[in-house]
């Protein structure tokens, strides 16, 4: 498994990888599963889909996903976004990268003041219920200077659900890790840790190894962050998941909120699928793209440098 990133504000970008034969074995696989499933009118739809997509590509699509920090007991949408990652998908240059963005960058907000990125949902929120993707992507938009066309957004229980419902998923530990106060549903703690080496993890590890904080920066978080949702995506091409297919189809319409359209999703599979987990460039914005600054109220944030984040954004979102 290959994970890169940007690290100590260098960017790092990877070559051009040539379509190989595993990538292509997968590819067809997953076809030969269509075709079964579908019979002759999948054969049509896919040669009629193929050929779309071949003279005529979809345009670049960027999503922000959203992870909110909201517990199953509590049924509100009140929350801030734990995590945020701008994922960009060029089917015309076959280039799929993720972003993560610090939730503590001091950024202006959609109605003009400085507060933390991901203080922009929750406002939104308060003032008006199912209003904060869409302050989320503006305030991206703005600051970025990237369109951010749709969002995915799911909570701690929702990404559980849907981690179970697929088997879990295997994930390499680099080195490793524990936490002796991760944070617990109730609002007390508990000792997590995890082993260097490969793991199989469902929902609740999955998500653990995802948030882990202390004796681990957030921008290391991030990382893993990343890792935990390549991991999803390569779990979803093995051919021994598919039989999972109804669970999983379940988890996410009770889990994930989009706006992402069955179409959208269709236009942005191939793609994906040609790319592959492995080959998904992974950014964050950390090192010399960031500086500690403690606010006029005391708070330690993070001020965005962007002599150094603008190179990265325009070698990720404008080709």
């Amino acid at each position: 498994m290959s994970i890169s990133y940007v690290s100590g504000g260098k960017p790092y970008s990877p070559p051009p990888y040539p379509r190989s034969r595993r990538r292509v074995g997968e590819l067809m696989a997953i076809v030969q599963g269509f075709l079964i499933g579908f019979g002759t009118g999948g054969v049509l739809l896919l040669i009629l889909l193929a050929s779309l997509l071949l003279f005529f590509p979809p345009p670049r699509t960027n999503i922000l996903i959203l992870g909110l920090d909201r517990r199953p007991s509590e049924h509100t949408t009140i929350s801030r976004t734990d995590t945020m990652i701008l994922v960009t998908v060029n089917s015309r240059a076959n280039y799929v990268g993720m972003l993560s963005i610090p939730r503590d960058l001091w950024l202006k907000m959609p109605g003009g003041f400085m507060d933390r990125i991901n203080d922009a949902y929750v406002y939104a929120e308060i003032d008006k219920p199912g209003s904060g993707p869409a302050a989320s992507m503006q305030a991206v938009r703005s600051n970025f200077g990237v369109d951010v066309q749709s969002y995915m957004q799911v909570d701690l229980a929702g990404f559980v659900n849907i981690v179970d419902a697929m088997g879990g998923v295997d994930i390499i530990v680099p080195q490793a890790i524990i936490d002796y106060a991760y944070p617990t549903y109730d609002y007390g703690t508990t000792t997590v840790s995890f082993a260097a080496g490969p793991q199989h993890m469902n929902g609740d590890q999955a998500l653990a190894y995802a948030r882990i904080r202390h004796g681990s920066s957030d921008l290391a978080r991030a990382v893993r962050q990343q890792r935990v949702i390549q991991a999803v995506f390569a779990q979803l091409l093995r051919p021994a998941t598919w039989v999972r297919l109804p669970a999983i189809l379940l988890a996410v319409r009770q889990s994930l909120a989009t706006d992402l359209t069955p179409l959208d999703v269709l236009r942005l599979a191939p793609t994906l699928l040609l790319v592959g987990p492995a080959h998904i460039e992974h950014v964050v914005i950390e090192g010399d793209m960031v500086q500690p600054y403690i606010t006029a109220g005391g708070a330690d944030v993070l001020l965005p440098v962007w002599a150094n984040i603008n190179p990265v954004l325009l070698r990720m979102f404008g080709q």
